[in-house]
């Protein structure tokens, strides 16, 4: 069946960098668009960046802008969300999700298809 799996969340300093990963199985990976999404304690999800099905077109949140870059390898299946200069308020559990939507719909709609399982990301000193 279609899957995501995240990696690559973890403990880091304010101003630090970590890089996201997202691989996907059992479904035509390039037709796909795939974003990243981010639920801290007590907020509701909002879509942090996604990513068109081929990377010609990207979308990032007003927050993140500067800061992180979204990019994909359909050889390998993989979706990448580098993170740098982190803030405290970066801290959430990280998602990818995949939809055969534009970058917009999928990441301010949240057309999603089909979720991973989450990875956490904490920033603190």
């Amino acid at each position: 069946q279609s899957q995501l799996v995240e990696s690559g969340g973890g403990l880091v300093q304010p101003g630090g960098s970590l890089r996201l990963s997202c691989t996907a199985s059992g479904f035509t990976f390039d037709d796909y668009a795939i974003g990243w999404f981010r639920q801290a304690p007590g907020k509701e999800r909002e879509g942090v960046s996604c990513i068109s099905s081929r990377g010609f077109h990207t979308y990032y949140t007003d927050s993140v802008k500067g800061r992180f870059t979204i990019s994909r390898d359909n050889a390998k299946n993989t979706v990448y969300l580098q993170m740098n200069g982190l803030k405290p308020e970066d801290t959430a559990v990280y998602y990818c999700g995949a939809g055969m939507n534009t970058v917009q719909a999928l990441c301010v709609s949240e057309t999603v298809t089909t979720w991973g399982q989450g990875t956490q990301v904490t920033v603190s000193s």
